[in-house]
């Protein structure tokens, strides 16, 4: 998103003078009252679809909110249909990231992923390997969701074939991947975060290793304590969960040359839909090429031919499809569901961006951020209200962008006041909004992560450790005064 970009977004957002905050927190409270309930009623079948009907109870009490405000229900609409395009691009990327799931699948990409990593990955080292791996390939393309589209997929597949928590490997990938998504200069919020805070993007990225290193030290530490003391239900001899992959697929490391080309378009900047269709139609070559009696068996024969392979391949790209194996452990692993399993994910998001479009239609995100302004007047206090807003913005607006928008342009006056630099702001914007927004369920990131990787949130939350932990880093920084830029000192650079 370029600087013109969100300057349009903020725009968009509305300010109701009549609005008090005990009226912009009715339908937050009315939603957090909802959703846990619907939680303890449902537990894990919640996202299934009450979740997303409770979204829009919420909006709907937001919009009795907005009528008694005198807001239009065609400005609520325009909120909505504005909140809703702006996840176009993140809508058809889950759709592709299905497809492309499908096809590597049944090409063997997937397979052969797991067949050498389990060789090379053992249970001790594994979670931190999925830290450093996601982090590596998350700078190389300024992307999180890429690489967990890519990667991630198999790094869980692994997992599962070992016997390690998916929740844990799943906060591991996330860990790397949102610490390469922070650094990259490719990455579209770490451009954005400066240009909101009016700083340049080197400085920003500079500013932000102070924070950055100690937390994803930290979690590295972590889950190598972890590794070192983990139980795995997965067998000790592995040589079996090999054969079965052996005999299902025909493994070959030429397959490696599909996600090397995808990443390589990603690192050339290549648009990340270009890319997934791109994987997506490469994948499917791949499969006719390499497996074609898995495909044939797709399409409804024994033979392949021009009108197996076309509805084998076309089966893998959109809907359920399993590859049998003598071991009754990698039924579930080699399954995947194609662009019809992220439709609920799609489903999600559009409540959510419902949501979210009707409180700032309402002005109550405005009301709500100037609230959390004038609550403190310390520089501390400037930090502390700043990573609440973001935190607040992510479950509230459900969208990171709107996380990093609205309290950029906000508080930016406010740093300046007290003389602080305006890298103090965008370092405070990346490690509270970018990264907590894929803790949240129904926020686009939560949903897109959860979706793809298959992994709740609640399985994950605990060991997204570098997610949680970075806004209270950033908030002991400023607390003890460590590496907090003022104007002057910024002056001398």
């Amino acid at each position: 998103m370029t600087e013109k970009e969100a300057e349009e977004k903020n725009e968009q957002i509305v300010e109701n003078r009549e609005l008090n905050i005990f009226e912009a927190l009715i339908p937050i409270i009315a939603l957090i009252g909802m959703l846990a309930y619907n939680v303890f009623v449902f537990g894990d079948d919640a996202l299934s679809g009450s979740n997303q009907f409770i979204l829009l109870l919420g909006a709907a009490v937001a919009a009795i909110v907005g009528f008694f405000n005198k807001t239009s229900f065609e400005l609520m609409m325009e909120e909505v249909a504005q909140n809703i395009k702006s996840t176009a691009g993140a809508i058809l990327i889950l759709l592709l990231v299905g497809a492309l799931a499908g096809t590597w699948l049944v090409s063997g990409i997937i397979p052969t992923m797991i067949y050498y990593g389990m060789q090379i990955l053992s249970p001790s080292i594994f979670l931190a390997a999925c830290v450093v791996i996601c982090a590596v390939i998350s700078v190389a393309t300024g992307s999180s969701w890429t690489t967990s589209a890519t990667v991630g997929i198999a790094l869980i597949g692994i997992a599962n074939a070992l016997g390690i928590s998916l929740g844990m490997t799943a906060g591991a990938i996330l860990s790397g991947a949102y610490f390469g998504d922070k650094l990259s200069p490719l990455s579209d919020t770490t451009n954005l975060a400066p240009a909101m805070a009016g700083t340049d993007l080197f400085t920003h990225i500079q500013y932000m290793l102070y924070t950055t290193v100690p937390s994803i030290t930290v979690t590295l530490i972590v889950f190598i304590i972890i590794g070192l003391n983990i139980e795995t239900t997965g067998p000790a001899d592995s040589s079996a969960i090999l054969a079965s992959i052996d005999e299902a697929f025909t493994i070959t490391p030429w397959l490696f040359i599909v996600p090397a080309l995808v990443i390589f378009l990603i690192i050339k900047k290549t648009p990340p839909l270009i890319a997934l269709l791109a994987g997506t139609l490469l994948g499917g070559i791949a499969a006719l090429i390499v497996q074609p009696e898995i495909v044939a068996g797709l399409g409804g024969s024994s033979v392949l031919s021009l009108e197996s392979g076309y509805k084998g391949i076309m089966n893998a790209i959109t809907v359920d499809t399993a590859i049998e194996t003598t071991n009754t452990n990698l039924n579930d692993l080699f399954a995947s569901s194609g662009m019809a399993g992220m439709l609920g994910t799609i489903w999600l998001i559009i409540c959510a961006m419902t949501f979210g479009g009707v409180m700032d239609a309402i002005g109550a995100l405005a009301r709500i951020s100037r609230f959390m302004l004038g609550l403190f007047d310390s520089v501390f206090g400037l930090f502390a209200s700043t990573v609440a807003t973001c935190i607040g913005l992510n479950a509230t607006a459900s969208d990171q962008y709107l996380a990093i928008v609205v309290p950029g342009k906000m508080y930016a006056k406010a740093y300046r006041d007290k003389g602080l630099a305006p890298e103090n702001l965008s370092r405070t914007l990346e490690d509270s909004g970018t990264v907590t927004s894929v803790l949240v369920p129904y926020n686009t990131c939560g949903a897109y992560q959860s979706g793809v990787l298959g992994v709740s949130v609640a399985d994950y939350f605990v060991y997204a450790i570098f997610n949680w932990l970075s806004p209270f880093m950033t908030l002991i920084f400023a607390a003890f005064r460590i590496k907090i830029r003022s104007l002057a000192e910024a002056g001398k650079q």
